[in-house]
């Protein structure tokens, strides 16, 4: 799987649902389409086709370079490209080099998991926040589905819709409020603001076309 990010949670459940092994995969067009980076039999990490990029991980902000293990910006150079080289292309993807070797023995060095896009980051109340964060705790609950959808409101608030299974619908309504106040604790303590939850049926939100849209800024701008 690859073409955007998304949680470990996220993996896991269709893990679950289509009884496969899933092995993220990691590329962009201007690097060669998905041919970057992928996870082996072991799915810890992503080795990075060393022999045809040259890999570094920088602070985004400052351009820094990042020792192993520190969350970065990747940048990659082309080393075998005739037609169209490319020099230090910012991905603008956040992620880190995996220190140490990996259990299946190949050298190429690992990255992580993208955790998000560098200019995907917003701020609620001088907090940094990323999707993936309100994705990891919403695909950790039973009875979530797979659609959900960020607001940011004026008054630095913000409101995450998320879709439910209909049986919650039509059972127990404490039931609804429980996994509704559930959601919100759980979303409290991972981005250390309390949004406004809203529990939608299945099929409620409208999916995007491509890359999945998660993050509604509706703040005014004065």
């Amino acid at each position: 799987m690859g073409a955007e990010p998304y949680t470990e949670e996220t993996r896991k459940k269709i893990e679950d649902i289509l009884k496969v092994k899933v092995y993220n995969s990691y590329g962009l067009t201007e690097m060669n389409g998905p041919g970057v980076a992928f996870e082996c039999e072991y799915q810890d990490g992503m080795h990075l086709w060393e022999d045809s990029y040259l890999m570094e991980i920088v602070n985004p902000e400052t351009g820094k370079q990042l020792p192993e293990g520190e969350t970065g910006e990747l940048i990659l150079t082309t080393l075998t490209r005739e037609g169209m080289p490319i020099i230090r292309y910012r991905t603008r993807d956040l992620t880190f080099i995996i220190p140490g070797k990996c259990k299946c023995g190949r050298t190429h060095r690992r990255i992580s998991r993208i955790k998000g896009r560098a200019d995907d980051m917003f701020i609620i109340r001088g907090v940094n926040i990323y999707p993936q964060q309100i994705e990891r705790v919403l695909m950790s609950v039973a009875h979530v589905e797979k659609n959900y959808q960020i607001y940011l409101e004026d008054g630095d608030k913000i409101k995450v819709k998320v879709e439910i299974t209909k049986k919650l619908f039509d059972g127990n309504l404490d039931n609804l409020k429980k996994l509704q106040c559930d959601l919100t604790e759980n979303l409290k303590t991972e981005i250390l603001v309390r949004p406004n939850v809203e529990l939608v049926e299945p099929g409620t939100l409208p999916v995007s076309e491509g890359k999945a849209k998660r993050v509604f800024d509706n703040r005014k701008i004065y």
